[in-house]
């Protein structure tokens, strides 16, 4: 069976990450890409996933959906973000290995790694320190979804590989302010401050946090690839290579906006990890390099936001995007 021939199901494709690699499946040409809404299939539904499929035949998985979002949502609902991403996963994963799938990629988050893992953060880091506070029970969902993986694959040789990105962004991201990530919120701050005539924009932080960031393409690029790469398994860290304190990030954004206001940053809210670079030499060992840079992704971001109803509040479960 050729790559073409496949019946690929993207589980999350309204999110961002789905939806980029929704759209590299087809730009690609593949003409079998099958994909349910929650009302559909709800993933947190051991009976209806089993259902799915039992009833259709499916050759490859990717697992991008989640409960996803930054800080301030993780520290308000702990309890969603570690109870919804166990059941997703372990519905999932467990019910396509039964179904008998080929391959199944797993989206992780560069979130799984120690707080203060050693820079860039190679994929042997895992397990080797506490985690950060304010995204751990996002975290630890995640571990335990690699970690099924693993054991599938050391059980039963079942070909469930993990991707593990770095902060992304991009088309379909997430604008709403209490539960978004920074670059989104970013982006939402400088445009409505520019439009309101604010003389400074509040953020959240020192801004001396240093943090990595992917455009949502180069990330669906990276997981079409492992998928059909005939030798990939296991763990790979997906990163752009390089990383930006959160005050040059801000700075940047305000300047693509067009934003020219002070920023003003609120040092009595946290920080989280001091730094979180990835280090994806494995992946680039297979033939991928990123190819958007962070100011022409920043600048097509913003693009999408003003295309996207800009603070428009959906819920993001079923819906894949690493916490920062």
């Amino acid at each position: 069976m050729t790559n073409l021939d496949q019946r690929v199901f993207v589980a999350g494709h309204r999110g961002m990450v789905g939806a980029a690699i929704t759209r590299e499946l087809q730009r690609r040409g593949y003409p079998h890409v099958l994909t349910r809404g929650r009302k559909e299939l709800n993933l947190e539904d051991q009976t209806q996933v089993h259902r799915f499929f039992a009833e259709t035949p499916v050759d490859v998985v990717y697992l991008a959906a989640a409960k996803v979002g930054g800080i301030l949502a993780n520290q308000t609902h702990p309890v969603d973000f570690l109870y919804r991403n166990l059941m997703i996963q372990c519905n999932v994963i467990h019910a396509a290995y039964e179904a008998g799938v080929r391959k199944l990629l797993f989206l992780g988050s560069s979130c799984i790694y120690p707080r203060e893992a050693p820079q860039p953060i190679h994929e042997d880091a895992l397990l080797t320190g506490p985690l950060e506070a304010t995204n751990e029970p996002y975290a630890i969902a995640k571990i335990a979804g690699l970690k099924l993986c693993e054991a599938y694959q050391r059980e039963y040789g079942a070909r469930f590989i993990c991707a593990m990105p770095t902060n992304l962004y991009g088309q379909h991201d997430n604008y709403d302010l209490q539960s978004s990530h920074v670059l989104p919120a970013l982006i939402r701050k400088f445009h409505e401050g520019r439009e309101s005539g604010q003389e400074s924009v509040t953020i959240w932080g020192t801004g001396s946090p240093l943090r990595e960031f992917l455009y949502v393409d180069d990330l669906a690029q990276a997981c079409v690839m492992l998928m059909e790469h005939p030798d990939a398994e296991g763990i790979y860290n997906i990163g752009a290579g390089q990383d930006i304190s959160i005050a040059d990030l801000a700075a940047l954004v305000a300047r693509v906006v067009g934003y020219q206001g002070n920023i003003v940053y609120d040092t009595s809210k946290p920080d989280g990890t001091p730094r979180k670079l990835m280090d994806s030499s494995r992946i680039k060992g297979l033939g991928w390099q990123p190819g958007i840079s962070l100011t022409q992704g920043i600048t097509q971001a913003y693009g999408h936001f003003l295309h996207e109803s800009a603070g428009h509040t959906t819920d993001r479960t079923q819906q894949a995007l690493p916490v920062a």
